[in-house]
């Protein structure tokens, strides 16, 4: 399966965008009327001296367009000096149009007076009209690198407060597309994209509206904002690298545009962690850009909104409210590093044979299902991810709506309720050809229709189910401990793992079945079949009778917990096992290959204290970075992160 690593810029000179978006500590959101040419300049060197050479820059709109039919001109002259200024020091800036919201407050221009963001036609007339003023303007300067419509819009024009579902996608696609029409009108050539956050149907099972696939004609990358709260800390390190992943829609690079922390939520030592995994585990996704939140604090800013009422807003930056560099920085710097040593423009995510398969009912949107059927494959499919990661598998994320590739050697289909008939048909065919076809069952989380949507599930996987109808068989242990009773990849016969059990009333259940053709590979505590394998054709379908990956999505801390050894042995059993692993749940690795032949290998440590590994290495040798002195076993830090070259 290929896997998306697009990066912007001719496929002779791809750029990579180190950014971070920059609000003035004169003024946060109100700058522009605050403007100290020498304090950005200030802040723009430490940016700069600390690998940064972008930012993305925000046009507060009430002070760009105080009417209708009238830009303020020392506005844009302030502005005119802000390029200026990037243009001297050697970088440059993504200028952001509506704003719109910011920082947990909306901010109107007076004018609008209540008018519908997307659906008025004389509203929608006038954002064409600034920003095809503000693009003819700077279209040619050097210190553009691109333009953002606006930021998160999806906020300001109030659909939490109307209710999601309320805003008509048809009406968000063909104002998105009347803004870039006047961009592009203006004869502005640079990448854009809509600074809405990416928040859509695709990504989340709720339709604000904006539909990614409907957008994505009209873009030249995605832009995620991805700001998780999680129960588990390497779902958490893992959470932007799985949005990224579902980004792979079009083709279009994936830009990390905003992420980060506020130092009122993490001590510094911790956000310098969230930095370090979110950056490296984003790059092995996929991502070419960062453009973390934000440049600096504001604390003299205490009294102004939007800090006066949401004041950890103060504290995300990368320097403090003096300018000095804050943890964070320092692990930009050092990432930015990384990339000038692999020499990152020049790598690429090497095509895999693993697919973790995302059911189309997380967008689909099919009559008469329920919103927990799309909440839950999220959730099940971003555990299958983090498992998958902990064994080192480079997956390839494949949306069912897509279609499957037809060539992978092994699908994962984690916890799934429901896939469409044909796709069913499609899976039990790549079996037939030799792939392994993995799936574990799942009731669902809800009563309606309650049960795995799986036709002919007895004889796709060579069982007998002994299901009640209208009834679950609910998992009374408190965790299920799976026992091998044959070799399995690199499973023994003898191994135990032990699951954790969570759930609800209607999804804490295990399937109950006979064999009838299939072959019991573990049982569970009372002698149940827990895994069975069906042999079919030159390949094999393997069913868990638990629903793994909803039980651990469902559990606090359970990270690394045992899926990732089952992934593991399915890997080998599809013989598609990567050519470097660790047997250690707490590390993750990935590859990226060089144009010029060379692979490099990231190791990223999931523990908080140090940890030493060994490497197993398929194919050729592991050499330092540092010194190109071999390398047979890998130290890291407390959630560190080591780079290695490998030598075919």
């Amino acid at each position: 399966m290929h896997r998306n690593a697009a990066k912007l810029g001719p496929a002779d000179r791809p750029t990579a965008w180190i950014g971070v978006n920059f609000w003035s500590r004169t003024g946060g959101p109100l700058m522009w009327r605050h403007y100290d040419g020498a304090v950005i300049d200030e802040e723009l060197r430490t940016l700069r001296d600390h690998g940064i050479t972008l930012t993305r820059s925000f046009l507060y709109w009430p002070d760009f367009m105080p009417e209708p039919e009238r830009l303020d001109e020392a506005m844009l002259e302030r502005f005119d000096d802000f390029l200026g200024r990037h243009h001297a020091l050697g970088m440059t800036t993504i200028p952001t149009f509506l704003v719109g919201h910011m920082s947990g407050q909306n901010w109107d221009p007076a004018w609008r007076e209540g008018r519908d963001v997307f659906a008025d036609p004389w509203f929608v007339e006038r954002q064409a009209w600034y920003v095809r003023e503000c693009a003819a303007r700077w279209k040619d300067h050097a210190a553009v690198a691109g333009w953002l419509l606006t930021n998160e819009v999806p906020i300001y024009a109030d659909w939490q407060s109307r209710g999601i579902g309320t805003v008509d996608h048809r009406h968000v696609t063909a104002w998105a597309r009347t803004l870039t029409t006047a961009l592009r009108q203006a004869g502005a050539r640079q990448p854009v994209s809509l600074g809405d956050g990416a928040w859509g149907l695709e990504m989340s099972g709720e339709d604000n509206g904006f539909r990614v696939r409907d957008l994505e004609p009209l873009v030249d990358f995605h832009g995620p904002h991805v700001y998780r709260m999680e129960d588990d800390p390497v779902r958490q390190n893992l959470g932007a690298a799985f949005v990224c992943e579902l980004l792979d829609i079009g083709g279009k690079p994936v830009i990390m545009e905003e992420f980060g922390v506020s130092s009122d939520y993490t001590s510094e030592e911790n956000a310098a962690h969230y930095y370090r995994q979110t950056l490296h585990h984003s790059l092995l996704a996929g991502a070419t850009g960062w453009i973390p939140w934000n440049n600096t604090d504001y604390d003299a800013l205490a009294d102004q909104e939007p800090y006066s009422h949401h004041p950890f807003e103060m504290h995300f930056g990368l320097t403090d409210d003096q300018g000095r560099p804050k943890a964070q920085l320092r692990e930009v710097r050092a990432f930015t590093d990384i990339l000038e040593r692999t020499e990152f423009t020049r790598l690429s995510r090497p095509d895999t044979d693993i697919t973790l398969v995302i059911s189309s009912y997380l967008e689909k949107q099919y009559p008469f299902t329920q919103r927990e059927d799309a909440t839950d494959v999220l959730a099940t499919t971003r555990q299958a991810y983090v498992a998958a990661r902990e064994a080192d598998l480079p997956v390839g994320v494949a949306r069912e709506a897509d279609g499957l590739p037809a060539d992978s050697a092994l699908y994962l289909l984690p916890s799934t309720k429901q896939l469409t008939a044909p796709t069913w048909r499609a899976l039990r065919a790549h079996a037939e050809r030799g792939a392994t076809v993995y799936a574990s069952y799942f009731a669902g989380s809800h009563a309606t229709q309650r049960g795995a949507w799986w036709p002919k599930l007895d004889e796709t996987f060579g069982v007998t189910k002994q299901l009640r109808y209208g009834l679950v068989d609910t998992i009374a242990d408190s965790e299920l401990r799976m026992v091998f009773q044959r070799d399995f990849g690199t499973l023994a016969a003898g191994t135990e793992l032990v699951f954790p059990v969570a759930g609800n009333a209607h999804s804490r259940s295990y399937l109950p079945v006979v064999p009838n053709g299939a072959e019991v590979v573990a049982t569970d505590a009372h002698g149940r079949p827990a895994l069975v394998r069906h042999r079919t054709g030159a390949g094999q379908l393997i069913l868990s009778t638990y629903p793994l990956e909803h039980m651990a999505a469902r559990t606090p801390a359970v990270n690394p917990e045992p899926t990732w050894r089952l992934y593991a042995a399915l890997a080998a059993e599809a013989g598609a096992t990567p050519p470097v692993t660790v047997d250690d749940g707490r590390v993750v690795t990935g590859e990226m290959a060089h144009e010029d032949g060379r692979r490099f290998v990231w190791f990223l440590s999931q523990h908080p204290e140090e940890l030493t590994v060994v490497p197993r290495v398929g194919k050729g040798a592991l050499t330092s970075l540092d010194d190109g002195t071999a390398l047979t076993d890998i130290t890291l830090g407390p959630y560190g992160v080591v780079v290695a070259q490998r030598d075919a």
